[in-house]
């Protein structure tokens, strides 16, 4: 019997050392992206040609970047320019990391008191009352007047260009067609993007269709604006970043701060000039973990990213690579810790511009993550896993254990039971706003400045503010109302809501080794991890990793909507066996299956070794790169 036992090991080993090692030569869908000179990688093709051309230009990749940041906002590629941006930037001259917070603010009487009076539970998810302040004009300037070479007239050629008039895609045109019946609300939202509506020739449809061109001249307008005033600023002798800081005194302090907020208040929303004149890009330094080596860097508690870092730091205790990629053991054990680390995110995540300050060395203690590791059960999904207490390990004590104890993954929801929340209704709801917004944005050059990018917010629809072309900000409904669902994001005016928005950046050796990001809500740190863990522990190429097959989970409070949670609830690759399937099941998960969930990661390699870049774009969606 012992070697049955015996011969039953080494035949589970060899199995996992052969799924690793399909896991390594796996074929990929798209080719790696090869460059020596320059990487652009983003969500739609049109727009990673705006980054070429100004490489082309002789821009570096900052310049390169900001003017994909304007083009897939002005394409409306799931956001627009009334978003946010959120940034990491290598920069080779002083060998740091900047952290780019670009993330608008609460107005003025957003309060939960405000909501509450309207009935909400939480922030709403459309029209005026949905909307921060933009962040995406902002946060392209600052990154640019800071960072960039070029002129902003150079960099937002292209978009103009593109505001002008562009034939548009399907997706981007279906999804005005859907949401139709939403954008006839509000009147310049209406004028924009329903330009069939009414026409009998149409048979029904108001959208624009595939390949039509698609034009916003107030948009246009918008923009010409800013680069006229940096014309002006120029001509009277101003510098390249005093000329470009002109045009963003213009956009948050003149005359399109007050068209946009005059816009908003019009239709129920609550933005003043004060709001905008106000609100500023905040350049910080980013947090980060090791793992196996490689240093791991992401925005801090304002964004989700630093959960990645934290789930890095408990699979850190585990032989990962011995278990086999994607076996049951594998898929259970990222599950977990992604469990632990997105709990500690639904509670102490938020703006820490705003007391109480967030236990952020605690949570990314590694003493924190061993604990946390021990609590992973080998046999069965944990579907109550809750926040720690990562305080005593930053010598602290925690000011919320009431709050604490009494916090559970599923929030009661009154009249509604937990088998009535897994109904089809409620799951296609749950769906449509889990990974809501987002593209992703990445650019290397030979100089060595690495730039990764998510920018986000104001997708379709839009409320179109005034006259301004600008479609106004979703991001409000990512705030709660009430202290016991987490105590650092309850919505105040000024404040940050804890978004779900997570550039990345690696190094080894004090060099860059990997730009990464990816578009989709809360899934996002999900596809990112999965995707680092196949590059470093399963040895994939930058594209491999991108494509591989993950895992979706559902046990973490939904950042939109009605921020539910779906414990157990697990998503699969069609391409999982059969006995992986049946060892999860027995150990709790709710199976559901698709074609393809890799997510639609973007990626660049630095390749060290070669002196050469390569870039990665998933086949998930429309994602899209150019090398030269």
């Amino acid at each position: 019997m012992k070697r049955l036992h015996r011969a039953v090991a080494v035949i589970c080993s060899l199995t996992c050392l052969i799924f690793a090692a399909n896991a390594s030569q796996a074929k990929s869908v798209k080719p790696v992206l090869h460059g020596q000179h320059w990487v652009a990688v983003t969500g739609k093709p049109l727009a990673a040609t705006a980054g070429a051309k100004i490489f082309i230009q002789g821009g570096n990749a900052v310049d390169a970047a900001c003017a994909m940041i304007a083009a897939t906002s002005t394409m409306w590629d799931t956001l627009g320019w009334g978003g946010e941006t959120q940034a990491l930037i290598y920069n080779p001259h002083t060998g740091k990391v900047i952290g780019v917070n670009a993330l608008g603010v609460a107005p003025t009487g957003a309060t939960p008191e405000f909501f509450r009076k309207k009935g909400y539970d939480y922030p709403p998810e459309f029209g005026p009352l949905a909307a921060v302040t933009p962040g995406t004009p902002g946060g392209i300037m600052v990154m640019l007047a800071e960072y960039g070479t070029l002129s902003l007239a150079e960099v937002l050629a292209p978009s103009i260009e593109m505001a002008d008039g562009y034939p548009i895609e399907e997706q981007a045109a279906n999804t005005i067609e859907k949401w139709k019946d939403e954008l006839r609300k509000w009147p310049e939202s209406k004028k924009t993007f329903l330009v069939h509506d009414g026409d009998p020739a149409f048979k029904g449809r108001a959208a624009p269709v595939a390949g039509e061109i698609f034009r916003q001249p107030e948009l246009a307008t918008t923009l010409r604006k800013l680069v006229e005033t940096e014309a002006a600023a120029l001509k009277a002798g101003k510098s390249r970043k005093e000329a470009i800081l002109a045009a963003y005194d213009r956009f948050y302090k003149g005359d399109i701060a007050k068209e946009f907020s005059r816009g908003s208040r019009e239709l129920g929303g609550l933005h003043t000039p004060e709001d905008l004149a106000n609100w500023q890009v905040h350049l910080e330094e980013p947090v980060s973990t090791s793992y196996r080596g490689i240093d791991v860097y992401k925005l801090t508690t304002w964004v989700q990213g630093p959960s990645m870092l934290q789930a890095l730091n408990i699979l850190e205790n585990f032989d990962l690579q011995s278990m086999g990629y994607n076996s049951s053991r594998y898929i259970h054990t990222v599950y977990q810790a992604m469990s632990l680390a997105f709990a500690d995110r639904d509670f102490y995540y938020g703006d820490p511009r705003f007391p109480p300050e967030e236990p952020i060395r605690g949570l990314l203690s590694k003493d924190y993550a061993r604990e946390r590791a021990k609590l992973i059960r080998t046999d069965r999904n944990d579907p109550d896993i809750r926040p720690g207490d990562p305080y005593p390990f930053q010598n602290a004590t925690n000011p919320f254990k009431p709050q604490l104890d009494q916090w559970r993954t599923v929030k009661p929801v009154p009249g509604k039971t937990p088998p009535a929340q897994w109904s089809p209704i409620a799951l296609a709801e749950f769906d449509r706003t889990f990974r809501l917004g987002t593209t992703s944005v990445e650019t290397a050059d030979k100089e060595g400045w690495v730039v990764s990018v998510t920018p986000s917010g104001g997708w379709i629809p839009a409320v179109i503010a005034g006259k301004t072309g600008i479609g106004m900000s979703q991001r409000m409904q990512s705030f709660v109302l009430d202290a016991a669902d987490n105590p650092f994001n309850v919505v105040a005016p000024g404040k940050r809501p804890r978004a779900t928005l997570t550039p990345s950046l690696a190094m080894k050796d004090g060099k860059p080794l990997l730009a990464f990001a990816v578009q989709g809500g809360d899934t996002q740190e999900q596809n990112l991890l999965q995707f680092f863990l196949n590059f470093v522990d399963f040895g994939m190429n930058v594209q491999e990793a991108a494509e591989g097959a993950n895992i979706t989970s559902y046990q973490l409070r939904d950042s939109f909507g009605a921020h539910e949670s779906f414990p157990g609830r697990l998503t699969l690759t069609n391409s999982i066996p059969a006995w992986v399937r049946s060892d999860l099941q027995r150990m709790g998960y709710k199976l559901e299956f698709v074609e393809n969930n890799s997510g639609p990661v973007t990626a660049i390699y630095l390749d060290r070794q070669h002196g050469t870049m390569a870039g990665a774009a998933a086949w998930y969606g429309e994602d899209y790169g150019i090398a030269w």
